[in-house]
């Protein structure tokens, strides 16, 4: 009897030692992926019983907790749509996206850095201030960015492609966050739902993500370096030059931009059809590859993978399980293929900086309210995603395409520019999605920019990259260089 008793008595104190091992580990060990999950409401409300850190451009607010008269203490302010893609909102009825959401615990002053500071509001009694967060958004930039794209729907992006420092992100149309931080939840879930159904999507942030696109010929870029880094090609390897092309396997037929072949000869260069943006040349050289060595190389940039700055990017997409005709296809940026525009400006700051990828990030420091510092980011290196002598001819043959090729919109008196166009097609009657990636100074990067164009900017298949889409990289690029 005594020895089932004993043995009653074991089974229920490990249950009670189980119990108290997964409740410690739930408050302890993942307090912070708690607190930090958007969908956590409780975490929201306690949010309100703190003033939350501000978050900042140049040491000037673009969001902050202003004081209220209400049960909630704080509300939420924000500067201007321009910022709306970074800071995203924190709302009581919503949650928090964007940089509310993945700097949460440091703004709302419970992250575990923040150990010290918790600890001496225990013993004073005092309410714990949240931590701020200055970014490296340039704001000269970040408004130059805003106003050269206009009206037109996309992002533009600009990064030191030395240290993976972005300097401006911009998406359009933006938000005004301010509709959703309101304390009355019937005015922001009605705001909410307008902004939902809004014309252009205005919650999606198209710099890193949302739907992706098709590249067009920027994509170009990853197939010469897949060519290149096979050790089978240089620059100057020539590829035959017809006027058209009957896909592999298929009666389709496709040809150049304008229908005529690649510089009138009967072979043409890597390096001529990468200046000149000829689709023929490039299928022919997707097919003699073989999709598995471009996949290789778009995997080797990044492809596929999710990159945190700490805005979490949707990752991008090389098709797999294609036949010739598809490959063909997408060697010259269509079928499948689909890329945000951060992937596209890392695959650029690669090329600029000799092939090694540096880790983008958004987060210049993090401090507390009595200015000790939490956090001071540092450049770090990613990736090599190619050899230096790939780099260097990737680098040669975009400052050809800007220099005297289809690119050239993208000039700068006195300063020699790389970079590369492009104009995807989306459908037979849709129109093109209008691209533009480079780099500048061409021998010593300051600055990386990329930029994309949705709905042909209002120009339908009419509309070109190196008509819209390389002016705004332009004035982007000056706007850096003069600083």
């Amino acid at each position: 009897m005594k020895k089932e008793i004993r043995r009653v008595t074991n089974v229920i104190l490990l249950m009670f030692v189980s119990l108290f091992a997964a409740s410690s580990a739930m408050q302890v060990f993942n307090a912070d992926s708690l607190n930090n999950d958007s969908r956590n409401q409780r975490a929201v409300y306690d949010g309100y019983k703190t003033q939350r850190g501000a978050i900042l451009v140049d040491n000037k607010p673009i969001a902050e907790s202003v004081q209220t008269s209400d049960a909630y203490h704080y509300l939420r302010k924000y500067s201007g749509q321009e910022y709306s893609a970074l800071t995203g909102f924190y709302s009581l009825y919503l949650g928090r996206t964007s940089l509310e959401n993945f700097l949460d615990s440091s703004l709302r002053g419970d992250n575990s850095a923040q150990f010290f500071e918790q600890l001496n509001a225990l013993f004073s009694g005092n309410p714990v201030t949240g931590a701020s967060v200055e970014l490296t958004i340039d704001p000269e930039i970040q408004k130059v960015a805003w106003d050269a794209l206009g009206n037109k729907k996309g992002a533009v992006i600009a990064m030191d492609p030395t240290t993976g420092k972005i300097l401006a992100l911009v998406s359009k149309p933006g938000f005004d966050a301010n509709l959703l931080s309101t304390h009355n939840t019937i005015d922001a879930a009605a705001n909410y739902k307008n902004l939902l159904t809004a014309k252009g999507s205005p919650l999606i942030d198209r710099a890193i993500g949302g739907n992706l696109y098709a590249p067009g010929s920027i994509f170009k870029l990853v197939v010469a370096a897949a060519a290149f880094e096979s050790g089978k090609y240089t620059p100057a390897s020539t590829l035959p030059n017809p006027r058209t092309y009957k896909l592999p396997g298929t009666k389709t037929v496709i040809t150049n931009s304008g229908e005529s072949s690649c510089g009138g000869a009967p072979t043409v260069s890597i390096s001529t059809a990468l200046k000149l943006s000829c689709n023929i040349p490039f299928a022919q050289l997707g097919v003699a590859l073989g999709q598995d060595a471009i996949a290789k190389q778009a995997k080797a940039f990044g492809f596929g993978d999710a990159v945190s700055i700490p805005l979490k990017s949707t990752p991008s997409v090389y098709p797999s399980n294609m036949d010739e005709a598809q490959t063909a296809m997408s060697a010259f940026g269509q079928f499948d293929v689909r890329v945000s525009p951060l992937q596209m400006l890392m695959v650029t700051s690669a090329i600029a900086n000799s092939g090694v990828e540096m880790q983008p990030y958004l987060v210049d420091q993090i401090f507390t309210a009595n200015l000790t510092l939490l956090n001071k980011s540092q450049p770090t290196e990613l990736t090599r995603s190619i050899s230096t002598s790939t780099a260097e001819s990737l680098r040669r043959m975009m400052i050809s395409a800007v220099a005297s090729g289809v690119s050239s919109n993208a000039r700068i008196p006195g300063v020699e520019v790389a970079g590369k166009t492009g104009t995807a097609q989306n459908g037979p009657n849709d129109p093109y999605t209008l691209w533009f990636t480079g780099f500048a100074p061409a021998n010593s990067p300051r600055v990386a920019v990329t930029v994309v164009i949705e709905d042909g900017g209002g120009m339908g298949q009419g509309g070109r990259g190196n008509t819209l889409a390389a002016p705004i990289a332009r004035i982007v690029m000056q706007a850096v260089l003069k600083k």
